[in-house]
């Protein structure tokens, strides 16, 4: 089939004109620099004092802001070691001008019902009193108007495989709504079986609505498929295009949700996207392992809410009533939920990073987490060193074959320190670990789409699910062994034979890991 020529065009070459820009900057400065030394000898000293003055004011100015340590580092170095090509950058890329120019309208989220709130505060109350180690971690997100639920079934899938064929059930049977928002939603066996669903529900008058990010799949989704799911009647958002202005061209300041509801009553997130090699159709780097959770009851609204929020922001607006998108059936279920999002929207507040190190600090016995990404503050590896040293048993589990070879060395690059404070280290050796989660105690689990590095903690809109005393927390634990069953553990001896070559990329990849 013939491709549309403009919008296929504009979307795959958009990817490498972000690169030839940067390039283009560098070589303006070099140019710049010789200009000076060719023609420009008497004056050059005076050009270049008020070149770096400015660059000096620029980093000053980075220095000042609510940021990460690693995000003013990295602008610092780049604004004083190329001056030109550095401060363009910072204009156009750095700092929080990037998320204003989104295009996302100042819409509040959906607001929650007085008797929800005044359930949340009750709920709260009890948790305090059978789980009162946690009560801190889940009064901090019920502060940023997260509430948290009982009566809400939690399933927990241990790969991507059993949660999409879970979802496409629901999915089968749903009568008035399905949305979905994902980072990647691909061309291919996956996406043809869910497509066919969805076509078949929107002939039957559901209302089906997909907001998918346009950098996760530039190559991936064709236009003609597009128009294909709106000709269905369904409502399609693209969230911040990547083609329409060269200042937007950035890897950055993306939708890295994972959010599936059907009818109110059942809402999925996880790491995995909805392409072929999250469920093992293909294969890119070894078994894919993945994970997610079904929230069936009233907690599905926490997900609910969040889409519709988002898709306000992008300029569309609901055709019902909001309770119409509400669960209409309470569960029988053992223990509490509290869906969260996060997004570089409420920079410098992250409740993202901030319910890692929260949870990292409040375990008694144990805290396991999975990433497939570990690019992080000092600060976290300084809570989990001080947590180990406190007698916690610290596990983290890592790939054991990467998708990107330098955000491996940058995750190896904190290996030395947390293998010295006695962190437990696991390399999944059959593939590709994109599972994110942690477990504590026992008691406490978060699933969701959040890595442990710079971007999803500051820089993509995330989300995830704290579970308290649910019984989803055992089958997640479950899961956990047999990853660490089968991987390698990271012994310190072989750590430290690594080669100097490789002691040198890490230093330098861990300062520029923010782009990463």
């Amino acid at each position: 089939m013939k491709r549309p020529v403009k919008q296929t065009t504009e979307r795959r070459i958009s990817a490498a004109v972000r690169i030839a820009f940067v390039l283009i900057l560098l070589l303006l400065h070099v140019g710049a620099v010789l200009l000076l030394t060719s023609f420009l000898q008497v004056h050059a000293a005076i050009f270049f004092g008020i070149l770096e003055a400015g660059a000096i004011a620029v980093a000053v100015n980075i220095q000042s802001t609510a940021a990460s340590t690693s995000y003013k580092l990295a602008w610092t170095l780049l604004v004083l070691a190329v001056p030109v090509a550095g401060m363009i950058l910072y204009i156009l890329w750095g700092g929080n001008i990037q998320g204003k120019r989104l295009g996302l309208l100042p819409v509040t989220p959906p607001p929650s019902r007085d008797e929800e709130r005044e359930q949340s505060v009750a709920i709260q109350r009890r948790l305090a009193e059978a789980l009162p180690n946690w009560k801190r971690a889940s009064q901090m997100l019920a502060q940023r108007d997260f509430l948290l639920y009982q009566d809400t079934a939690v399933t927990y899938f241990p790969s991507g495989a059993d949660f999409f064929r879970d979802a496409a059930e629901k999915m089968v049977r749903a009568e008035r709504f399905i949305f979905l928002e994902y980072f990647i939603l691909a061309e291919g066996l996956l996406w043809d079986q869910l497509l066919a669903i969805l076509i078949e529900r929107a002939r039957q008058g559901v209302e089906i609505k997909v907001i998918f990010d346009d950098f996760g799949n530039i190559t991936r989704m064709r236009s003609e498929t597009i128009a294909r799911m709106r000709d269905a009647g369904m409502e399609v958002a693209v969230f911040n295009p990547v083609h329409r202005y060269v200042n937007r061209l950035y890897f950055n300041y993306r939708d890295h949700r994972k959010i599936l509801c059907v009818d109110g009553q059942y809402a999925y997130t996880g790491g995995a996207n909805i392409a072929d090699e999250y469920v093992g159709y293909t294969v890119r780097f070894g078994e894919w392992k993945d994970s997610g959770i079904l929230l069936d009851g009233p907690g599905a609204w926490g997900l609910t809410s969040r889409f519709i929020h988002m898709w306000e922001q992008l300029g569309d607006r609901l055709p019902q009533d909001l309770d119409f998108y509400r669960a209409t059936e309470v569960r029988q279920a053992q223990g509490w939920c509290q869906p969260f999002t996060d997004g570089p929207d409420n920079n410098p507040d992250n409740p993202a990073e901030d319910i890692y190190l929260q949870c990292i600090s409040n375990a008694h016995d144990y805290i396991w987490l999975t990433t497939p990404y570990f690019a992080v503050e000092d600060s976290m590896v300084r809570a989990l060193c001080m947590a180990s040293d406190s007698g916690v048993d610290v596990r983290l589990m890592l790939p054991g074959i990467p998708d990107h070879p330098y955000t491996d060395i940058v995750a190896r690059s904190h290996y030395g320190r947390l293998l010295q404070h006695g962190v437990k280290l696991y390399e999944f050796t059959p593939g590709f670990l994109h599972a994110k989660s942690f477990a504590a105690d026992g008691e406490t689990a978060l699933v969701g789409t959040i890595n442990m590095d710079y971007r999803s903690f500051q820089l993509h809109y995330e989300c995830g699910v704290m579970l308290y005393g649910s019984e989803a927390i055992a089958p997640l634990l479950e899961d956990m062994r047999g990853i660490m069953a089968r991987s390698v553990q990271v012994e310190g001896a072989r750590w430290e034979r690594r080669s100097w070559l490789m002691r040198i990329l890490e230093k330098i990849l861990r300062v520029f890991s923010i782009w990463m």
